[in-house]
């Protein structure tokens, strides 16, 4: 059985969610400067963001590519594998060589907005909190001077913007997430196999244009519920994301629902889909445990997968503050 599609947003019903408009109205302007304000509270810092899986710690970002800076004098604690032997042995003295982060990285942020991604049973659609947290992770980067680009993409359409600079690319990256034909159109009639094969081959595209977009080095986030993923092992896709985790830093936003965790009590229910409505039964205790274990199912693979390639795993709940889920996902430190 699918998780179910409750509150299916309907045609011209996003706008008062998102506060993302095609003009700048005063909610538009609102909205951007609350999330440029708080973006100051999740700096994409390699030296500050750990990932933690079930406790234990993965490994730090990359961070950016790290290039020569100049040669000083050997001092106590150095590793000895930043020695300088060419200037020490022209001197005569002991050298080391000294790094520094290079001033830039390439930010992409792969954004789904499929069907299943328009759910909620409480808080906000799927896709709205995927939004809100494209829009935070895109002003972070800003303010830390990186290239920003991504891919936002639905059944219908794929929109790739390669990394730019400043905050114009920030803005055009927002207004592209905004005005999306994901949000305005609604294809409900085709048959559940049919809606399956799209949205996987949607997904496989996806990855597989962000993987040619994608520079080593890169700092890549995949904001997804990753739907059906595991449904058939999807090869391809997984081919993809271990490719870019060879020589990039990739996190994982999990998007999901507190309803696709478990049924609700036991009771008749009514649901939509924006277009037809049913009642079902959750008095069922056969059906509530196998509802229950087809997340827990989903939600481990896509744990055992990052833990496989390397890739920080992040999960955000409709129900959970975004902020705070994102810096205690990324385990952010408190001081330098």
């Amino acid at each position: 059985m699918p998780f179910l599609q409750l509150f299916q947003c309907t045609q011209g019903g996003l706008s008062s969610c998102l506060h993302l408009t095609f003009v700048p109205t005063s909610g538009y302007r609102t909205y951007l400067l609350d999330n440029y304000q708080q973006a100051h509270q999740l700096p994409l810092k390699s030296k500050r963001i750990h990932s933690r899986l079930s406790g234990s710690f993965i490994s730090t970002f990359k961070g950016r590519g790290m290039e020569f800076d100049e040669a000083r004098p050997y001092q106590p604690g150095d590793d000895i594998r930043s020695i300088d032997w060419r200037v020490t042995a022209r001197s005569g003295k002991t050298h080391t060589k000294l790094y520094r982060e290079e001033r830039e990285r390439p930010v992409l942020i792969w954004v789904d907005l499929r069907k299943p991604m328009f759910f909620a049973s409480q808080g906000m659609f799927k896709s709205v909190l995927a939004a809100k947290a494209a829009a935070l992770l895109a002003w972070s980067s800003t303010q830390h001077n990186d290239r920003l680009g991504g891919l936002i993409f639905s059944e219908e359409q794929h929109t790739e913007l390669r990394p730019q600079r400043g905050k114009s690319a920030t803005l055009h990256f927002l207004q592209q997430l905004a005005k999306h034909t994901a949000w305005f159109t609604n294809n409900g009639n085709k048959n559940n196999v049919a809606k399956s094969a799209i949205e996987n081959q949607s997904a496989d595209h996806a990855l597989n244009r962000l993987r040619r977009v994608a520079k080593p080095g890169s700092l890549i986030f995949l904001i997804s519920d990753f739907r059906n993923m595991n449904d058939h092992k999807n090869a391809n896709i997984e081919s993809s994301l271990a490719q870019m985790a060879k020589h990039n830093d990739l996190v994982m936003l999990f998007i999901n629902d507190p309803l696709e965790q478990q049924l609700p009590p036991s009771g008749l229910y009514k649901i939509t889909d924006g277009q037809n409505e049913m009642t079902i039964n959750t008095h069922n205790p056969t059906l509530r445990s196998k509802y229950q274990q087809r997340f827990a199912t989903h939600q481990q693979y896509l744990k055992d997968l990052c833990v496989k390639l390397g890739i920080f795993y992040i999960n955000i709940s409709t129900d959970k503050p975004l902020l705070e889920s994102l810096q205690k996902g990324l385990n952010l430190r408190t001081k330098f």
